[in-house]
């Protein structure tokens, strides 16, 4: 068979740390980032570009930031949307204040200033945890949204109240406003996707990684060993946020091309990233992918495939259903998989390790 690791020797340290040490595993990373940058752009729709990718590779980022939070520091966070709204307001406002700026910064930059917001709110932390720290970060997602409708500073004083995204363009090809093309912006997208990922691949599998881990098993036994609660915790919280940060620029200047007024992040969002959490699985990099890509995908499946197989079905049902179908899911996977469909997914590559060997 194939996916096989006979022959592929661990002669180092890094070697045998590596993030993917099976050849094949490479192998296929590579193919996979071949066809997101070429075939997809190429023989994609513009319809599935819009309705599929670009929001899926907006959000995410931020599921990525809530699992580095929740999956491997054990704090649960309900204030993702809001956290997520903070680097859309802050790109928005610096697009706006320093417009000669490239664009691709200020998204970048953005996720900074809902690290420091993240920080703040994260103080909590240190003294309480589980049902009560989500409480707080709820309260954090409500005021946060009571911000971006009562402070008009952050819109610019639109009457609306709503972002306006501005035409941007990089080496004279615009990549935000009416005028860019989708697959600009969806290269734009998955640039970002891929970097970041592998940043937060890396952090989590290195020396902060496992203190945020032994923070999540057993934080007074990460303190005796040594761990500092205080920086554990925070750091979190900033890497959490700036990684929501940036995927609210994202998803306003990118995917969006505007925002109304504190609609598009609600309480109801921060809700669905950790649902996208629970289902790809707490704690995997690659769960998060999963996760994100069944929660964007199965309303445009719903909406759109089953009326082309000949089963009618209007908008409303169809959101009711995705509705039924994640909350069922949530619930199975919390009893039968806790870690999700990246176990699911882990499960599967080991019987093929061994195929057609039982084990």
């Amino acid at each position: 068979m194939f996916y096989r690791e006979a022959g592929q020797y661990k002669t180092t340290y890094q070697s045998d740390m590596a993030i993917f040490p099976l050849r094949q595993d490479r192998i296929g990373i590579i193919i996979i980032l071949a066809l997101a940058y070429v075939a997809v752009p190429l023989m994609a729709s513009d319809f599935i570009l819009k309705t599929i990718m670009l929001p899926f590779l907006a959000l995410v980022l931020a599921v990525v930031g809530l699992n580095i939070l929740t999956g491997y520091t054990g704090l649960i966070s309900l204030g993702t949307a809001a956290f997520m709204g903070v680097g859309a307001y802050a790109c928005y406002k610096l697009t706006t204040i320093f417009p000669d700026v490239n664009i691709l910064i200020w998204i970048l930059v953005s996720g900074f200033f809902s690290a420091a917001i993240g920080v703040v709110f994260g103080l909590p932390s240190l003294r309480i945890k589980g049902l009560y720290l989500a409480v707080a970060t709820l309260a954090a997602q409500f005021f946060l949204q009571w911000a971006f409708v009562r402070i008009p500073w952050l819109y610019n004083y639109n009457p609306s109240g709503a972002i306006e995204v501005p035409l941007r363009t990089v080496f004279g090809v615009p990549v935000t406003g009416p005028t860019a093309a989708i697959e600009v912006k969806y290269l734009i997208a998955l640039t970002f996707v891929v970097v970041l990922t592998w940043v937060a691949s890396n952090i989590v599998h290195g020396r902060i990684g496992r203190s945020w881990m032994a923070v999540r098993d057993m934080d007074i036994a990460a303190q005796l060993m040594g761990i500092k609660l205080l920086e554990a915790k925070l750091l979190a919280f900033a890497v959490s946020s700036f990684y929501c940060g940036v995927s609210g620029a994202l998803f306003v200047f990118i995917y969006l091309g505007g925002a109304e007024a504190g609609t598009e992040f609600g309480i109801r969002l921060s809700f669905i990233i950790l649902f996208a959490v629970i289902i790809g699985g707490l704690g995997s990099m690659i769960g998060s992918f999963f996760g994100a890509g069944f929660i964007v995908a199965l309303p445009t499946i719903l909406k759109f495939g089953l009326p082309a197989i000949g089963i009618a079905i209007t908008g409303a049902i169809a959101e009711k259903i995705v509705v039924m179908v994640i909350g069922a899911l949530t619930i199975y996977l919390l009893i039968v998989e806790p870690h999700g469909l990246a176990r699911l997914w882990q499960i599967a590559k080991q019987k093929l390790r061994v195929w057609p060997f039982p084990y």
